[in-house]
Protein backbone atom coordinates (compact mmCIF):
# COMPACT_ATOMS: atom_id res chain seq x y z
CA UNK A 1 0.00 0.00 0.00
CA UNK A 2 1.63 3.15 -1.33
CA UNK A 3 -1.12 6.03 -0.05
CA UNK A 4 -2.76 6.54 2.67
CA UNK A 5 -6.04 5.32 2.90
CA UNK A 6 -9.23 7.79 3.77
CA UNK A 7 -12.81 6.77 4.97
CA UNK A 8 -15.20 9.47 5.74
CA UNK A 9 -18.52 9.65 6.64
CA UNK A 10 -18.90 6.19 7.36
CA UNK A 11 -22.04 4.91 8.84
CA UNK A 12 -23.66 2.26 9.49
CA UNK A 13 -27.21 1.03 10.38
CA UNK A 14 -29.21 -2.15 11.70
CA UNK A 15 -33.02 -2.57 12.46
CA UNK A 16 -33.59 0.81 11.31
CA UNK A 17 -30.92 2.55 13.99
CA UNK A 18 -27.83 4.22 13.39
CA UNK A 19 -24.64 1.67 14.67
CA UNK A 20 -21.60 3.51 13.49
CA UNK A 21 -20.62 6.72 12.91
CA UNK A 22 -20.78 8.95 10.89
CA UNK A 23 -16.95 8.95 11.51
CA UNK A 24 -13.60 9.20 9.49
CA UNK A 25 -10.59 6.97 9.47
CA UNK A 26 -7.06 7.36 7.80
CA UNK A 27 -5.10 4.27 7.51
CA UNK A 28 -1.49 5.64 6.40
CA UNK A 29 0.99 3.05 4.82
CA UNK A 30 2.71 0.90 7.26
CA UNK A 31 0.44 1.49 9.85
CA UNK A 32 -0.43 -1.51 11.64
CA UNK A 33 -4.13 -0.66 13.67
CA UNK A 34 -5.67 -2.74 16.27
CA UNK A 35 -9.55 -2.10 16.51
CA UNK A 36 -10.39 -2.49 19.82
CA UNK A 37 -13.68 -2.47 22.09
CA UNK A 38 -16.44 -4.61 23.64
CA UNK A 39 -18.99 -7.00 21.72
CA UNK A 40 -21.75 -4.61 19.85
CA UNK A 41 -19.44 -1.33 20.04
CA UNK A 42 -19.08 -1.52 16.25
CA UNK A 43 -16.17 -2.83 15.50
CA UNK A 44 -17.16 -5.49 12.84
CA UNK A 45 -19.71 -3.14 11.38
CA UNK A 46 -16.74 -0.54 10.98
CA UNK A 47 -14.46 -3.34 9.63
CA UNK A 48 -17.64 -4.15 7.23
CA UNK A 49 -18.35 -0.65 6.25
CA UNK A 50 -14.32 -0.07 4.83
CA UNK A 51 -14.38 -3.58 3.12
CA UNK A 52 -16.69 -2.38 0.95
CA UNK A 53 -15.19 0.20 -0.27
CA UNK A 54 -11.79 -1.22 -0.86
CA UNK A 55 -12.96 -5.00 -1.14
CA UNK A 56 -10.78 -5.36 -4.28
CA UNK A 57 -7.29 -4.07 -2.25
CA UNK A 58 -7.47 -5.62 0.54
CA UNK A 59 -7.12 -9.14 2.00
CA UNK A 60 -9.76 -9.96 4.28
CA UNK A 61 -10.39 -12.38 7.70
CA UNK A 62 -14.00 -12.30 8.44
CA UNK A 63 -15.70 -13.02 11.79
CA UNK A 64 -17.97 -15.74 9.93
CA UNK A 65 -14.79 -17.01 8.11
CA UNK A 66 -16.46 -16.97 5.07
CA UNK A 67 -15.27 -20.90 4.01
CA UNK A 68 -16.94 -23.06 1.66
CA UNK A 69 -17.85 -26.42 3.81
CA UNK A 70 -17.69 -29.04 1.01
CA UNK A 71 -14.55 -27.86 -0.10
CA UNK A 72 -10.84 -29.07 1.49
CA UNK A 73 -8.53 -26.42 2.55
CA UNK A 74 -6.59 -26.19 -0.26
CA UNK A 75 -9.73 -24.86 -2.56
CA UNK A 76 -10.85 -22.44 0.57
CA UNK A 77 -7.00 -21.08 0.59
CA UNK A 78 -6.67 -20.90 -3.26
CA UNK A 79 -10.14 -19.10 -3.41
CA UNK A 80 -8.04 -15.96 -2.49
CA UNK A 81 -6.81 -15.50 -5.74
CA UNK A 82 -9.27 -16.83 -7.94
CA UNK A 83 -9.71 -13.59 -9.64
CA UNK A 84 -5.98 -13.59 -10.82
CA UNK A 85 -6.79 -16.17 -12.96
CA UNK A 86 -8.64 -16.86 -15.99
CA UNK A 87 -11.84 -18.95 -16.32
CA UNK A 88 -10.20 -22.48 -17.62
CA UNK A 89 -7.07 -21.89 -14.97
CA UNK A 90 -9.36 -21.87 -12.10
CA UNK A 91 -11.46 -24.53 -13.53
CA UNK A 92 -8.66 -26.92 -13.66
CA UNK A 93 -7.45 -26.01 -10.21
CA UNK A 94 -10.83 -27.07 -8.93
CA UNK A 95 -9.77 -30.73 -10.95
CA UNK A 96 -5.67 -30.76 -10.66
CA UNK A 97 -4.24 -28.24 -8.81
CA UNK A 98 -1.13 -26.73 -10.02
CA UNK A 99 2.12 -27.79 -8.51
CA UNK A 100 2.66 -24.50 -8.09
CA UNK A 101 -0.34 -23.61 -6.21
CA UNK A 102 0.23 -26.69 -3.78
CA UNK A 103 3.83 -26.20 -2.81
CA UNK A 104 2.46 -22.71 -2.00
CA UNK A 105 -0.61 -23.12 -0.06
CA UNK A 106 1.15 -25.75 1.81
CA UNK A 107 4.14 -23.99 2.79
CA UNK A 108 1.20 -21.43 4.37
CA UNK A 109 -0.44 -24.27 6.31
CA UNK A 110 2.57 -25.37 7.15
CA UNK A 111 3.74 -22.19 9.09
CA UNK A 112 0.22 -22.66 10.85
CA UNK A 113 0.48 -25.29 11.88
CA UNK A 114 -1.73 -27.62 9.58
CA UNK A 115 -0.33 -28.90 6.62
CA UNK A 116 -1.50 -32.54 7.39
CA UNK A 117 -5.28 -30.89 6.53
CA UNK A 118 -4.73 -29.71 2.88
CA UNK A 119 -7.21 -31.86 1.55
CA UNK A 120 -9.42 -32.33 4.35
CA UNK A 121 -13.44 -30.73 3.52
CA UNK A 122 -13.68 -27.46 6.02
CA UNK A 123 -16.87 -29.07 7.34
CA UNK A 124 -14.53 -31.55 9.10
CA UNK A 125 -12.26 -28.69 10.83
CA UNK A 126 -12.34 -27.95 14.68
CA UNK A 127 -13.55 -24.01 15.20
CA UNK A 128 -9.72 -23.01 15.45
CA UNK A 129 -8.83 -24.95 12.39
CA UNK A 130 -11.18 -22.71 10.55
CA UNK A 131 -9.90 -20.02 12.05
CA UNK A 132 -6.55 -20.92 10.47
CA UNK A 133 -7.85 -21.83 7.18
CA UNK A 134 -9.29 -18.44 6.69
CA UNK A 135 -5.66 -16.75 8.11
CA UNK A 136 -4.18 -18.91 5.66
CA UNK A 137 -6.15 -17.55 2.44
CA UNK A 138 -5.64 -14.24 3.67
CA UNK A 139 -2.03 -15.15 3.49
CA UNK A 140 -2.39 -16.59 0.39
CA UNK A 141 -3.70 -13.40 -1.03
CA UNK A 142 -1.53 -10.81 -2.95
CA UNK A 143 -3.34 -7.74 -0.83
CA UNK A 144 -0.55 -5.25 1.04
CA UNK A 145 -3.56 -4.65 3.04
CA UNK A 146 -5.71 -6.46 5.80
CA UNK A 147 -8.76 -6.56 7.22
CA UNK A 148 -8.98 -8.57 10.29
CA UNK A 149 -12.16 -9.02 12.92
CA UNK A 150 -11.27 -11.06 15.70
CA UNK A 151 -8.77 -13.42 13.82
CA UNK A 152 -7.70 -15.07 16.32
CA UNK A 153 -10.46 -16.01 19.12
CA UNK A 154 -10.46 -19.60 18.31
CA UNK A 155 -6.88 -19.77 18.90
CA UNK A 156 -5.14 -20.50 22.60
CA UNK A 157 -2.38 -18.83 23.60
CA UNK A 158 0.63 -19.67 21.69
CA UNK A 159 -1.16 -20.10 18.65
CA UNK A 160 -2.52 -16.71 18.89
CA UNK A 161 0.95 -14.78 19.09
CA UNK A 162 2.15 -17.24 16.37
CA UNK A 163 -0.67 -16.71 14.13
CA UNK A 164 -0.22 -12.82 14.85
CA UNK A 165 3.68 -12.98 14.57
CA UNK A 166 2.65 -14.38 10.52
CA UNK A 167 0.47 -11.15 10.34
CA UNK A 168 2.61 -8.75 11.13
CA UNK A 169 5.34 -10.69 8.88
CA UNK A 170 3.27 -10.43 6.13
CA UNK A 171 0.90 -7.17 6.15
CA UNK A 172 3.03 -3.96 6.81
CA UNK A 173 -0.72 -2.52 6.89
CA UNK A 174 -3.48 -4.19 9.02
CA UNK A 175 -6.63 -3.18 10.98
CA UNK A 176 -7.52 -6.43 12.84
CA UNK A 177 -10.36 -6.02 15.19
CA UNK A 178 -8.68 -8.04 18.66
CA UNK A 179 -10.66 -8.36 22.11
CA UNK A 180 -7.65 -9.01 23.68
CA UNK A 181 -6.06 -6.02 25.02
CA UNK A 182 -2.58 -7.47 25.54
CA UNK A 183 -2.02 -8.37 22.12
CA UNK A 184 -3.36 -5.29 20.58
CA UNK A 185 -0.79 -3.37 22.24
CA UNK A 186 1.77 -5.91 21.21
CA UNK A 187 0.88 -6.61 17.63
CA UNK A 188 -0.14 -3.04 16.71
CA UNK A 189 1.59 0.53 15.96
CA UNK A 190 -1.96 2.22 16.72
CA UNK A 191 -4.93 1.20 18.85
CA UNK A 192 -8.17 2.77 17.53
CA UNK A 193 -10.70 2.15 20.08
CA UNK A 194 -14.91 1.96 19.38
CA UNK A 195 -17.24 2.90 21.97
CA UNK A 196 -21.24 2.87 21.23
CA UNK A 197 -19.85 3.15 17.28
CA UNK A 198 -17.81 6.44 17.89
CA UNK A 199 -13.85 6.53 17.98
CA UNK A 200 -13.18 7.05 21.94
CA UNK A 201 -9.37 6.18 20.97
CA UNK A 202 -7.00 6.82 19.04
CA UNK A 203 -3.03 6.87 20.07
CA UNK A 204 -0.06 4.93 19.39
CA UNK A 205 0.32 2.00 20.56
CA UNK A 206 4.41 2.52 22.16
CA UNK A 207 1.76 5.67 24.27
CA UNK A 208 -0.85 3.15 25.79
CA UNK A 209 -0.74 0.54 28.91
CA UNK A 210 -3.65 -2.08 29.17
CA UNK A 211 -5.39 0.59 31.82
CA UNK A 212 -5.87 2.67 28.92
CA UNK A 213 -8.06 0.56 26.99
CA UNK A 214 -9.95 -1.07 29.70
CA UNK A 215 -12.50 1.26 30.23
CA UNK A 216 -13.59 0.73 26.51
CA UNK A 217 -14.67 -2.58 27.55
CA UNK A 218 -16.93 -1.40 31.03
Amino acid sequence: METDLEFNGLSGFFGGQRVVGPLSLTIRPGEQVALVGRSGAGKSTLIRLIHDRVASQVALVPQELGLVNALPVFHNVFMARLDQHNSLYNLVSLVRPFQADRQAVTAILQQLGMEEKLWIPAAALSGGQRQRTAIARALFHKADFLLGDEPVSALDGPLAHRVMSLLTSRFSTYLIALHDVDLALEYSTRVVGIRNGEIALDAPSHELTPADIRPLYD
